[in-house]
């Protein structure tokens, strides 16, 4: 039933141990919890020794007295069994938020340094059902199922014990089911876990379809798509339904089957412990610790069995996880990197091809090359997919080249950290994104320390200043999910603001102002000529009016450029601009929605 071997079965340990590892930082609270957890597990063992001394003093009638220090004994038992539960029960618990919360943030912190390369691979939806979901899993092991397994592990030795020095020969009986037991414990555990990795599949599967529907509700909603939305949705369900019951089913029959196989035992032990006590053998009161040491043995090896599976689900949870955290990113910081030099922006591409990984069959940059001054506004232009934002993201460092050099400042953009490198730029897009938070909390996105007055002064130079003010909160106004409750004028004026307030060297403009209406532009061009002043920029763009005032304007054709020059120069040249012009690829009329050509890096072959 599955396909486990034994090098798979190791490595899940490891995967296990590895999680253990997220303990070492609370040692102080675990051996609290362990050592509060082994004596609560010992004291409850005292429970059938004591009911052994109350039956044999009632039997004997003799004298109140013993009866009565035993239950007194017992009382004082059951309070500081009590307290140390209470102890244990929290600590444990503690230790599982605790060591959940540093796993969420360890998976979160790796994702984010991923690059976009990792992420066209992946659907988000899914990433996020699983951070949930396998995070989930592991939390229920380490809050509770790994105390449980502690204390049914102590029971059960402990409980061995005792009934071997109470009846070696009955204890002997007892224990020839405990090899099939295990045998069928590790069968059904492993098929346990095989198929509770598919189940949270399937619903990281539909978490995904989930994010992915309400993410384009607009879209779902003006193709009338809701109904095959939902079909689509409820098949999923369905499929992680049957996969439950497929796993409900295995682990009811194992339940099953060790609990005839305990009360079996129970059962021959109760018939050979009558006849002992028949022919004077054993005591009343011995007979009676020893069913309940039985019954303590039996639970407890019934709860390992069921712990068993849920360590192999968690060791698949984790397996997942720590495969996020052991991702090392292509693009990251160079072992020795270099600082970067004081100046103005100066900008190179030399000699550079670049394939998406996704489509490395077909390039999109091939010999490009372009110098930018410090300073200077360069426009980029050409045909859908000719490799526009593709420039663009080669710069940040989203990808790195195939061949040749992207500089700034004449430093190698794969020497600098990555951090320093696009702390000196800022984009403008032609969707900015915003967060569901304040209108004030989204300008200061990239400088946490940015002062109100600060917030203000940027917001007036992006002319958002009036309209924010109008808002009944003003810059506490909540925008929604991704700006829901801006124009896209205004959403624009607030990204301009944001890039105004970190004052980059660096300007990049992407289609900044392609969707929007007359009005709006005119606010826009406005407040994007204060933001390009004395700041080299780059300017993707398809209209007329964003790129006729470049200082130069460069046409990519074929991943190659093709033509450089003013606006003016290359109209009287009569080549690819011109041609792009006539043909309203560069308008200034607003052209229809478009797909971004390759704002989604790797989705289309720039």
């Amino acid at each position: 039933m599955d396909d486990s071997s034994g090098p798979d079965q190791r490595k899940r340990l490891g995967v296990l141990w590895r999680l253990s590892a997220l303990l070492k930082p609370h040692r102080a609270r675990f051996a609290l919890a362990f050592s509060t957890l082994f004596a609560a597990s010992l004291l409850s063992l005292v429970y059938p020794w004591a009911a052994r001394e109350a039956v044999d003093a009632g039997i004997s009638g003799g004298s109140s007295d013993r009866l009565d220090r035993v239950v007194g004994f017992i009382m004082i038992v059951f309070v500081i069994n009590a307290g140390l539960v209470w102890v244990r029960h929290y600590s444990m618990s503690w230790l599982g938020e605790r060591v959940v919360a540093d796993l969420r943030a360890m998976v979160f912190d790796r994702i984010l340094a991923l690059p976009l390369s990792w992420f066209h691979e992946r659907r988000t939806g899914e990433l996020v059902g699983r951070l949930a979901s396998d995070v989930t899993v592991v939390e229920g092991v380490v809050g509770s199922e790994l105390s449980m397994a502690l204390r049914n592990a102590i029971q059960l030795v402990g409980g061995l014990v005792l009934l071997f020095v109470t009846d070696a020969r009955l204890t002997g009986l007892m224990l020839t089911v405990v090899p099939p037991l295990v045998l069928a414990t590790m069968y059904f555990g492993r098929a346990i876990r095989r198929m509770s990795k598919g189940m949270q599949d399937e619903l990281a599967k539909v978490s995904g379809h989930v994010q992915e529907s309400l993410g384009a509700i607009q879209t779902v909603q003006a193709f009338v798509r809701e109904r095959k939305e939902a079909e689509r949705y409820r098949a999923g369900v369905e499929a992680a339904f049957q996969r439950a019951l497929s796993l409900a089913r295995w682990r009811s029959s194992f339940f099953s089957a060790a609990t005839v196989a305990g009360y079996l035992a129970i059962a021959a032990v109760a018939w050979l412990g009558g006849r002992a006590l028949i022919h004077g053998d054993i005591s009343a009161g011995e007979l009676t610790s020893f069913f309940i040491y039985t019954f303590i043995v039996a639970g407890s090896l019934a709860e390992l069995a069921s712990l068993w599976g849920s360590l192999q689900r968690a060791a698949g949870a984790t397996e997942r996880l720590f495969a996020i955290i052991d991702t090392v990113p292509d693009i990251r910081d160079p072992a020795h990197p270099r600082p970067l030099p004081p100046g103005g922006g100066a900008i190179r591409f030399e000699h550079v091809d670049f394939a998406y990984p996704s489509r490395a069959e077909h390039p999109v940059l091939r010999g490009f090359d372009l110098e930018v001054a410090p300073g200077e506004v360069v426009a980029l232009v050409g045909p859908s997919g000719a490799g526009k934002t593709t420039v663009l993201q080669l710069l940040l460092r989203f990808f790195d080249v195939d061949r040749g050099t992207v500089t700034i400042e004449g430093v190698d953009v794969r020497q600098l950290r990555l951090a320093e490198l696009r702390r000196i730029s800022a984009m403008v897009a032609q969707e900015p994104v915003l967060f569901a938070g304040t209108l004030s909390e989204n300008i200061a996105y990239g400088r946490d320390d940015a002062a109100a007055e600060d917030v203000e002064r940027v917001a007036r130079l992006a002319n958002a200043h009036d309209f924010i003010v109008a808002f009944p909160d003003g810059y506490a106004t909540v925008i929604g999910e991704r700006g829901v409750k801006l124009s896209g004028g205004q959403k624009q004026r607030i990204a301009i603001a944001r890039a105004l307030l970190v004052d980059p060297r660096i300007l990049i403009l992407d289609e900044a102002t392609s969707n929007l209406d007359a009005g709006s532009e005119a606010l826009v061009q406005e407040a994007l000529a204060r933001l390009m002043r004395g700041r080299t920029t780059l300017v993707v763009a398809h209209r007329l009016s964003t790129v006729r005032d470049a200082d130069r304007i460069i046409v990519i054709d074929g991943g190659r450029v093709a033509e450089r020059g003013r606006h003016a120069e290359l109209m009287a040249r009569g080549g690819i601009y011109k041609r792009l012009v006539e043909h309203q690829v560069i308008s200034g009329d607003p052209e229809p929605p478009r797909a971004d050509d390759e704002a989604v890096a790797g989705a289309e072959v720039n």
